[in-house]
Order: structure tokens, then sequence, then C-alpha cells
């Protein structure tokens, strides 16, 4: 063993609830434990991090990792914290969702060594997809109570809610589904810990009780909290909606500044779940950082260590590139280096206007490029004066009122960057 894992969650703020004795059962030996993770997307999204970070943090304890994907249940939807139910996918869908997420998913863990306690990836499709309804309720809804279902904190939130639509039979299985895969993975598997998020409590414990009733055996259970931002906003979500870590859903940059924005109190509590840095490390950024806030050497180092983790060195690096481009001294170079879409990303929300292609044959002069043609300066005169005072930029250099743009001059093909001062900006598309 080479760290206690619980106590290294409990440090880390990732510790919620375990149930008694796992500790004690963790320190005797190596162990194997799963987390649940939905494949209804192609891509993990931060929120599923706090889970994959559990199972890394175990792996690194000398223990065994399993990620279950859960294909069967994907096609039913989980109730706990979802006011509705969730869109079924096919098996084709989700099977390429799998492939996906274990491509993500072998960033954090190590699948592919000889090392006894490598990871595993398991679909619940491929044990659930053989039962049929009558043998399921025979073999394994006649071992729980539906007293003991109704108990849940998942079930009773959801039937008590101002919801008209209630909750479906197809839901309130959900947990048997789920404490199933528990059974069967610690009968095949030998896998005697389920881990996950807090509200998923109820789920997981009804595991524990089909490993006792039937597999005559002891479970245990262990959660981590939700996690949520100091301003009550939700964690992982922006205007664009979920930050993922596939970088065609959310690109590096964006990635990037999602961590690079987070508020002080998050950060400091961030920068424990989401990096491998010890406790040595962190204690000493935060306290460097209470010294210089305005530094945000926080921010700046979560923010590196996530990058880099979820994507790579020079994802970052570009990341870092494309934030001074906004923020900082940038060349004409440090633009056209940019791909398309962390141009626009940069740029998002950046007033603009189209121009045909043979405008730029002859060249664009910048009387036109700055208010004739495109309305950026309110008119020709405001344009003048500004290029006489030296304030335009073409590209980040400053131009003078006889340059003219051409196609030389332009970003992806297909964009130029007009600026007046240091934070005016407006984009021509030119197609």
């Amino acid at each position: 063993m080479n760290t206690n894992f619980v106590e290294e969650l409990g440090w880390r703020g990732m510790l919620h609830d375990a149930m008694p004795g796992t500790e004690e059962h963790l320190m005797n030996g190596m162990q194997s434990a799963y987390v649940g993770i939905d494949p209804t997307a192609d891509s993990l999204h931060i929120g599923h991090l706090v889970g994959v970070m559990m199972l890394r943090h175990f792996q690194l304890a000398g223990h065994k990792p399993y990620a279950l994907l859960g294909g069967a249940t994907g096609m039913i939807g989980d109730p706990s914290g979802k006011s509705q139910e969730r869109n079924l996918l096919d098996e084709d869908t989700l099977r390429a969702n799998q492939e996906a997420l274990r491509a993500q998913l072998s960033k954090f863990l190590d699948f592919d060594s000889n090392a006894e306690n490598a990871a595993i990836l398991v679909n619940n499709y491929d044990w659930m997809k053989d039962f049929s309804f009558l043998g399921f309720i025979r073999d394994v809804g006649k071992h729980i109570t539906v007293n003991y279902m109704m108990a849940k904190d998942s079930v009773k939130k959801r039937l008590s809610s101002e919801s008209k639509e209630g909750m479906s039979f197809t839901e309130f299985t959900y947990q048997l589904v789920q404490g199933y895969d528990f059974l069967h993975l610690y009968q095949h598997n030998n896998c005697t810990l389920q881990m996950g998020g807090s509200d998923q409590w109820g789920n997981i414990t009804t595991g524990t009780e089909l490993i006792r009733r039937i597999g005559g055996g002891k479970g245990y259970a262990l959660t981590c909290p939700l996690i949520t931002k100091a301003d009550g906003t939700k964690f992982g979500k922006t205007e664009g909606g979920n930050v993922w870590l596939d970088p065609n859903r959310t690109s590096p940059y964006k990635f990037y500044q999602y961590w690079l924005n987070t508020s002080d109190e998050d950060a400091a509590k961030y920068i424990k779940i989401f990096t491998f840095l010890t406790k040595e490390e962190i204690d000493g950024l935060i306290s460097e950082h209470g010294e210089a806030p305005h530094l945000r050497l926080l921010q700046k180092r979560l923010a590196d260590e996530i990058t880099v983790m979820v994507h790579s060195q020079e994802d970052l690096e570009n990341a870092k590139k494309a934030s001074n481009i906004l923020f900082g001294k940038s060349t004409s170079e440090d633009l056209k280096g940019l791909d398309e879409k962390t141009f626009l990303d940069v740029f998002e929300g950046v007033p603009q206007a189209n121009i045909p292609m043979s405008e730029l044959d002859n060249g664009l002069d910048m009387i036109g490029a700055l208010a004739a043609k495109t309305g950026f300066l309110g008119s020709n005169g405001e344009a003048r004066r500004e290029l006489k005072q030296n304030s335009i930029s073409v590209n980040k250099e400053k131009v003078k009122e006889d340059y003219l743009i051409t196609a030389k001059d332009l970003i992806s093909d297909k964009f130029v960057l007009l600026q007046r001062g240091k934070k005016n900006y407006f984009l021509l598309v030119v197609g």
C-alpha cells in the first residue's frame, strides 16, 4: 500500500460518507472498487472528474479500480438528483460512447500495464442484457422490499416533488439494477466497494444489501461530496453548457479559461480535488496566494495542472498563447498560429461584419474596413481621426490610412481582426 486511501480523500475534501469498517477493509491488502459512469454522451465532462479522480487515488494507493459504464442503466435513467427522465439510447450509440470514454479514462487510469491492480472497464449491459423481466424480479426483486426502496431519499424527493409526472416504474427499479451491478461485480470480480457522489448513497447501499442477502458477504460504500461553487452557481456549467473533456466539444482554451476564472475560495478547494499535488505543495501555494491574491497563483497552477492532465502540455501552451492575445502582448504570428475553433472561442461575442472575398482582390482600404463597409466605427471621419492617432491595428499590428487589407492578412483563410486602442475588437469574416 502506498497511502491510506480514506485519509487521502479526507484531507482533499473528497470524503462525504463511508460505511463503518471501510477504512480498515482497505488497509487489509489490495481491494477492488468501482465507480459508475453514465455513457449517454461520447465524452466525459468535468462533473465526472471527481469520481475518476477517486478511482485514480484508489489505484495510486495500490488498489484495483473498475470503471463501470452504465450501458443498461443508461437505457432507463437514474432518478437521483434529476427532475425528469433522461433520453434513452440504443446499443450502437452506447458502444460508440464506451470506446470514446475509455480513451479519456486512460489518461487517468492505468488500464494497460501488467500490474496486478491495472484498471478494468466494464459495461453493465453485458450482464443485464441476458436477464428476462421475470428472471430479474424472481432472482433479484424478491430480496428487496418496497418499503426499503421507498425509504430512499432519491425516491422520496421525486414522489414528494411538485412534478406532475411523478416517478415511473422504470426509474423506481433503477436502484435494483444498480444494486445488482454491485452484487455482480462482488461475485465475479471480488469487488467489495462502490464509490460515487453523495446523491448515490441510497443506490449504493441497496447494492450492499443485495450482497448481504444474496451473496452472503459484505460490501462497502463510500461517497464524495457533490461539488459546488462558492457563488451558488452549478459547478462544471457555463453559459454554453457543460465543460467537456473532448477538445471538439470544449476547446482546450475554453477548458483552461474555466479553471483560470475560478474564485479564490473555489480554487483553494478545487486544487485539492482536481490535481495530484501533495498536501505540502498545496498548503504552500495557498499560503503564497494569500500574500498576493492579485497574482492568482492558485488559479494559474490549477488551470495548468488540469489542462495538461486532460489534454497535453502543447494544448496548455497554446491555451496560454490564446489567453495572451486578449490580455497580454501578442503578435500577428501568434494570431495566425491559432486554429479556427480556438480563434472563434477567443473572440466570442466580438462584433463582426461579413464581406465578400472579392473586396480583397485589389486590397480593402482602411476607411472601408473601419466604417463604410463594416460599421465598426461611426463614420469615415472618425476612421480617419483614429488612423491619424495611430490607434488602429490589423491583426495586432498598427497601420496607417494607406494600408490595404489583402488575402495575406487572412487568419484561417477567412478572418481579419481589427482593433481600436487596447480593448475594442472587430472581426471581418471574409467569404
